[in-house]
């Protein structure tokens, strides 16, 4: 319940609360969660204000008062403002609209910049979070109805592969950071969802190696152990009834090693929860739980320790 009134998966709650402290909630004597709707309240803020690009370790611990601050100056309220004003930077709907239209119109130049002033009003986990995500939304609810071709959709997996080429380059991964093999699965032709996923990873210090989309099994598995990778990331976007899929998931999980954590997103992967559970990979929701999860795989295990 508390998941769906405040936004979150049960899995961001957890994390949230173990190892950030953002919420306390009393426990019953049979040891059972219960939430204030004080409680609730701060969660709704914390989602917002995560959203808006702020980084959880950051601003877990603030009080109420500050985060409704946070929340009011960072753009989430206004998002409903889809039209820029006149001396206002765009609200994070209408940057979304204009890489649309940028798409729709197969213009590279306007795409580039509409990203561009994106990540400087939002910062670089807030434009992923905030405008692309939600524009690789849009942009598969479009091709879906009609409205955009393939074509369309390539041109924008290219653009943003340059756009996030570049930007990334700031935060290039020393030689020692882990190593995250980054792919779409035999069949899944989409690409956008891998593409962000590699781009949240490198912003947070991983080494990304993208493989791309519509790979074998075996190809995702040997490049994942030459690289030595720690985890594998792979999107599942379209279709969502595609037979051979569980059979090359299987397969991948076998030709992996114990130690290298598989997670899987995009808004294909509920449709094969059945056999992700069964597999043990991890479901990935979002972004933000995508980000905790890498951060969670990068703390030493306790055999490395020893």
């Amino acid at each position: 319940m508390v998941a769906r009134l405040s936004g979150l998966s049960p899995y961001v709650l957890r994390i949230w609360e173990q190892r950030y402290r953002a919420v306390e909630p009393r426990r019953t004597v049979t040891n059972r969660r219960l939430y204030s709707a004080r409680d609730v309240e701060r969660l709704n803020l914390l989602r917002e204000v995560t959203q808006a690009g702020y980084n959880i370790g950051q601003v877990a611990t603030l009080p109420a008062d500050k985060l409704r601050q946070l929340a009011a100056t960072s753009g989430v309220a206004s998002a409903r403002d889809e039209s820029p004003k006149r001396g206002r930077a765009p609200s994070t709907n209408g940057f979304r609209d204009a890489c649309v239209a940028a798409v729709r119109a197969l213009d590279a130049r306007a795409f580039e910049e509409t990203l561009r002033r994106a990540a400087t009003a939002l910062g670089g986990v807030g434009v992923l979070q905030r405008v692309v995500a939600p524009m690789a939304q849009t942009l598969g609810d479009l091709w879906r109805e009609g409205a955009l071709t393939a074509a369309h959709e390539h041109f924008a997996s290219a653009a943003l592969r340059v756009w996030l080429g570049n930007a990334a380059r700031p935060f290039g991964a020393v030689d020692e950071a882990p190593v995250l093999a980054v792919a779409t699965p035999a069949g899944q032709v989409h690409e956008l969802g891998a593409l962000l996923a590699g781009a949240t990873a490198a912003h947070l210090g991983w080494q990304v190696t993208y493989l791309g989309a519509s790979l074998p099994a075996a190809e995702i598995a040997g490049a994942a152990v030459r690289k030595r990778a720690r985890a594998v990331a792979l999107s599942l976007v379209y279709p969502e009834d595609d037979a051979r899929l569980p059979g090359e998931l299987t397969r991948l999980r076998e030709a992996l090693s114990a130690a290298m954590t598989l997670l899987v997103g995009g808004r294909a992967a509920p449709a094969y929860r059945e056999v992700l559970e069964r597999i043990g990979a991890v479901i990935i929701e979002d972004l933000p739980q995508l980000g905790l999860t890498l951060d969670g795989l990068r703390k030493p295990s306790r055999r490395e320790k020893q």
